[in-house]
């Protein structure tokens, strides 16, 4: 089942997003801010120099040949209202200076200071105000290369002063504006993304907390195609596995038990008619309790077998060998068996096939291969195996004639105690559990396995192993 939640408080990590992202977009708005801020007054300031200097330099060119004309200051010192005309003629040559704003701040008459060769005053500062002056920047004014005057004028930072900074606070004001809004934003932006990633997280949290407390059926809906989304994906992969490994665990105990049973049953009947003086204690009857102890022994080594390769503990002792050879030499010995069984053998075996293998364990996984073939094949019957290379592999087929298997029971055959109920369980059909051995004997040596319906109307078995093109034995 999907899982849908509930409507609980705000996730802690919901929560942490909101704050995290809040705080980065907010930190560099305020950055951003500082920035542009003192980069704007620093070249507003830069500006204010520039304009201003441009200006006085224009003024004091004025102002020499004007000394010149007039043959000195003295015209100034005795007519003072004089001084404003000239400034504007001066710095606005046929035209007048702007109504408003901050050229014409930068044009005012009473920004500039004007004093005589001698450094006496003209215009502006009296004699002993020394610190004001000090505080002014001051141009030579000269004719024909003789200096005949100085002129000061006001630094921009002064100018500023007496503006109010008007047009900077305002270029501020609408930038706190900007950042203002971008603060919103970041606000609305965080909560929102907060809000659906920690939703997301907090659905996968309890569906976790769920698959840990067993219960397996809990998927996640996939929706889009981002990470959480293969996240999601995963997980219900990963709760599907387990859901089938419960269900095949249950089974499997489940099948054991029964498996033991009845030769358990067996041995119990047997032994209670011995001791009630139904059977006598004679050697015959000896014998088939020794046949059911050793059908006993045989169910338990196949378990310890299955045991060993789930845990990665099977013991396989891998070395070059030819496969070949050993497979040809195998079904050499056991062609008694399949006379016995009504089965014609039929090989083609491509020598040689070198592998790293354990010759032991590949007879076992021979005689599996075999025995499930006489047992549910039948007579007369018909085994086909092949031996080929198919590029770095070395590929056996194994196949026998009719009864079949159906499709949907071919990719089960090597589960453990795994039958197939119909025409193939003519027999007992043993403990069920030697393809699951063979299967497991084919993987410790790097191989795969896989059943598919033969040409000759029974099953076939197709087994391959990596080839060993290094370190062949020499002859």
């Amino acid at each position: 089942m999907s899982l849908r939640l509930p409507r609980p408080a705000i996730s802690r990590l919901g929560i942490k997003l909101f704050v995290i992202i809040l705080v980065v977009n907010v930190g560099i708005a305020g950055l951003v801010f500082l920035a542009v801020s003192r980069s704007l007054d620093r070249g507003f300031i830069d500006y204010l120099e520039t304009t201003q200097a441009s200006r006085a330099e224009t003024l004091a060119e004025g102002l020499g040949q004007e000394w010149a004309r007039r043959g000195g200051w003295q015209w100034l010192r005795d007519s003072p209202p004089a001084w404003q005309g000239l400034v504007r003629q001066q710095l606005w040559p046929g035209e007048g200076p702007p109504a408003h704003g901050i050229e014409r701040r930068l044009g005012d008459a009473r920004d500039f200071v004007l004093h005589d060769a001698d450094g006496l005053p003209v215009i502006g500062l009296a004699p002993d105000d020394s610190e004001t002056a000090s505080e002014l920047h001051w141009l030579p004014i000269e004719h024909e290369g003789e200096q005949v005057g100085t002129l000061g004028y006001r630094p921009p930072q002064q100018l500023m002063a007496r503006m109010d900074r008007i047009f900077l606070s305002r270029q501020q004001r609408n930038l706190g504006i900007i950042i203002a809004a971008l603060g919103v934003a970041s606000l609305l932006l965080a909560g929102g993304l907060a809000w659906w990633l920690g939703r997301r997280t907090r659905s996968m949290a309890l569906a976790t907390r769920r698959l840990t407390e067993g219960d397996y059926s809990t998927r996640l809906q996939e929706q889009g195609r981002d990470d959480l989304s293969r996240l999601a994906h995963d997980f219900n992969v990963l709760a599907a596995t387990l859901e089938a490994s419960r269900e095949a665990r249950a089974r499997w105990v489940s099948d054991i038990a029964h498996e033991l049973r009845t030769p358990l049953s067996i041995l119990r009947g047997e032994i209670e008619a011995m001791q009630d003086g139904i059977r006598p204690f004679n050697e015959d009857n000896l014998y088939s309790l020794a046949q059911e102890v050793g059908q006993l022994e045989r169910l338990v080594a196949d378990l310890r077998l299955l045991s060993q390769s789930d845990a990665g503990a099977l013991e396989v002792q891998l070395a070059p060998l030819d496969l070949a050879e050993s497979l040809a030499a195998w079904l050499d010995e056991a062609n008694g068996w399949l006379d016995d069984s009504g089965l014609e053998l039929a090989t083609d075996i491509q020598k040689p096939a070198w592998v790293r293998g354990d010759a032991r364990r590949l007879r076992q996984l021979w005689s599996n291969l075999l025995d499930n073939s006489r047992a549910y094949t039948a007579p007369p019957g018909r085994l086909e195996v092949s031996l080929s290379h198919e590029g770095d592999r070395v590929r056996i087929t194994w196949e026998d004639s009719l009864p079949g298997v159906p499709d949907e029971a071919l990719g089960r055959l090597t589960e453990r105690l795994y039958r197939v109920e119909g025409s193939r369980n003519r027999a007992s059909g043993g403990s069920g559990l030697g393809l699951s051995i063979a299967s497991a004997l084919v993987k410790s040596h790097g191989g795969t396995m896989r059943a598919t319906a033969a040409s000759l109307g029974g099953l076939c078995w197709t087994i391959e192993f990596p080839a060993l093109e290094d370190d062949i034995p020499s002859r």
